[in-house]
């Protein structure tokens, strides 16, 4: 049963992770959306496997070796199912999304939710050599994130993403990178038309997480100089192949 916030909007906050959950950790970040959403009378659902029913069978085939790039479409897929379910607004976060300031979570009002719908914010934060037990210098990039997403009754991006990524993976050939239709094709999408941002709902990387655990450090001030503002929750970047560096 559907029911409406404090501000009368009926919202849905998705979640996703294969079971069991691979690192104890992530239990924390999936409750602190839990407990996020029913502070704000949201309604929560959480998706295993059947993430996928709503995927073509040609792109299960395709992507059997890199289940994300399957997720990052399917999550799109369910976004719009819920929608058309008659919600209002549908929120995705990623299980591995912590919400660690949640009275400063505030998702925009139908009066400023510009276009009605928002990306994450990625600032992302690597040494230019990381082959260095300390790297000296290190390297900014801006983008966006799929991790958030939030899309609201009307918008007209979420379909047009949504074609256009499944198009696009039609097309390759070949290995898939892993953020073929997720980030880079949003990052490539925002540069041209300059898509709304949640601007704290962030990203960290692996050696801004490692400066946060060891009192700060470069990668740690180059985030804080480069982020547009204070984040309430984070992508702890756990889908990484590599994770010598966390």
């Amino acid at each position: 049963m559907q029911k409406q916030n404090r501000s009368g909007c009926r919202t849905l906050v998705i979640q996703s992770h294969r079971q069991p959950l691979p690192f104890s950790w992530l239990a924390q970040c999936l409750d602190s959306v839990k407990n996020w959403a029913a502070q704000r009378d949201f309604d929560y659902q959480f998706l295993g496997d059947e993430i996928f029913e709503l995927l073509p069978q040609w792109v299960l085939e395709k992507t059997q070796s890199q289940r994300v790039v399957a997720t990052d479409l399917a999550r799109l897929k369910w976004l719009q199912k819920c929608l058309r379910a008659g919600y209002q607004r549908v929120v995705w976060l990623d299980a591995d999304f912590l919400v660690f300031a949640p009275e400063k979570f505030h998702l925009p009002g139908e009066s400023e939710l510009a276009e009605n719908y928002r990306l994450g914010r990625e600032v992302w934060v690597q040494p230019i050599d990381s082959g260095k037990e300390v790297p000296e210098k290190h390297k900014v990039y801006k983008k966006v994130h799929n991790a958030f997403l939030l899309f609201g009754q009307g918008n007209s991006f979420l379909d047009f993403y949504t074609a256009h990524a499944e198009r696009l993976l039609a097309k390759v050939t070949g290995n898939v990178p892993p953020q073929f239709i997720g980030p880079k094709l949003l990052t490539a999408l925002h540069n041209i038309v300059q898509c709304p941002v949640q601007e704290n709902a962030g990203m960290l990387s692996p050696w801004v997480i490692r400066d946060i655990l060891s009192g700060g450090g470069l990668a740690l001030d180059m985030f804080h100089n480069k982020s547009p503002e204070p984040l309430a929750g984070a992508n702890l970047s756990a889908s990484l192949p590599n994770k010598r560096s966390v």
